[in-house]
Parts: C-alpha cells; structure tokens; sequence
C-alpha cells in the first residue's frame, strides 16, 4: 500500500512550559525520530511545524498559517507541502495519507495495525467499496485521529471545504474528518498514548533531555 505521512510537530505544548514535544526522549531516540520511523514506509513524509533541523535527506518540513493554529490547518499545510513536492516532481498522489501526532512514544504499533487493517478489507466488503480511511482507537476506547490512514483524495475535498468556509483555523479535527467513511480500529495497548504534561512523559518514560545531533536537537531540558 503506498502513502504519504504528514507528522505534526507544531503544538505549543503549553503544559510542559513550551518544551516541544518533538525532541523528548524515548527509547534513545526523540520523539521526532520515532515518530519518522514510524512512518517509513511513506513515499514521502512532511513534519508540520518549527524547523527542526537535521532531518533526513527527502522529509520536508513546512508550518501551519498561522503557527499554532491546531492539527486541522496542520494538516493542510502538510498537504499542500505535499503537493507542491509532487508537482515539482511530475509524481501522483497516494492514494492514502498516514496522519500522525509526534507524542505518541510507542506510536509505530499503532501504524503497523492501521496499515494491515487498511489492506484487508472488511470480511463482505469489496475493496472497491472500501473506507476512506481507518483511525485508531485505544484498548480503551478512546478515538485518536492523529493516528490513521485516510483517502489523500477525500481529504483534500474535505480541508478545501473546510478552508472555504474560514473553518480551519482552531478547528477541530473531528470535524475536519466528519465526512469521511472511517473505519475504527483497535490498535494495541500503549501505542496511542501521548504526552500533554510531565506527568504523562513520567508514566511512559519520557525524558526531556534531547541528544547531540538528532532532529529537535539542543541543551538538556529536563532530566
């Protein structure tokens, strides 16, 4: 299955005191860094948000208009990145596009269930007849957006729409997403959880102390 990835990285993480979420640490590597290996099989990969520097050769990067406006106008920025690169390269879309928040820690599980559920469809449905896309869903039950595969074709309608109607600024991805066909998915335990605070980065191992050298890179923030 071929898709693009847009990874956002432009929050004000406000409940770590402006600390972007992007450099912390898990496992060795930034949450940035995860969070690109988790995508990896992306024909190409765009980061929404600061320029991070230092990432790998191909990823683009662009911003939100304007900075801080919320996921949604993240997401359109990333796919007018995308966009542009193909045009400047002659390329055609993919036909899906990974959406995917930087905080998730263990988020690759997650990306690896959505992908295998998007390639099997339904037991009685044609693949014709397929979704516009599969979301994540906690072993809980919670809904995560930021984590799934939607139809490029059908998103695009829908940010146009959107941005037509002055509605994507602030707004909510839940809405930006209301008229696609997606279908949930249970993704394993852990693999949508996300840092907001301290607290958060605490229970799952997070630290706020980025190595030399990796994107989101600089001093020692938090030890």
């Amino acid at each position: 299955m071929e898709f693009d990835a847009i990874i956002l990285a432009g929050g004000r993480a406000s409940r770590l005191g402006g600390v972007p979420k992007s450099g912390l640490i898990f496992d060795g590597a930034t949450l940035l860094e995860r969070s690109l290996r988790a995508a990896g099989a992306a024909v190409r990969t765009v980061v929404v948000g600061p320029d991070p520097g230092g990432l790998p050769g191909g990823v683009l990067t662009c911003r939100e208009d304007p900075p801080f406006a919320g996921p949604a106008a993240a997401i359109a920025a990333g796919l007018a990145a995308l966009a542009a690169d193909r045009a400047g390269r002659r390329a055609a879309a993919a036909p899906f596009t990974l959406v995917l928040a930087c905080d998730m820690p263990r988020s690759a599980d997650a990306v690896r269930a959505l992908a295998e559920a998007l390639a099997a469809p339904a037991a009685g449905t044609p693949e014709r007849d397929g979704p516009d896309g599969v979301m994540a869903v906690s072993a809980d039950g919670r809904k995560q957006p930021l984590a799934g595969f939607y139809s490029t074709a059908v998103l695009q309608r829908s940010v146009a729409d959107a941005a037509s109607r002055n509605r994507l600024e602030n707004a909510s991805v839940f809405a930006l997403l209301a008229r696609l066909d997606v279908r949930e998915v249970r993704v394993p335990p852990g693999s949508t959880d996300d840092v907001d605070t301290w607290d958060d980065a605490s229970a799952l191992g997070v630290s706020g102390r980025i190595p030399d050298g990796g994107p989101g890179s600089g001093p020692a923030l938090r030890s």
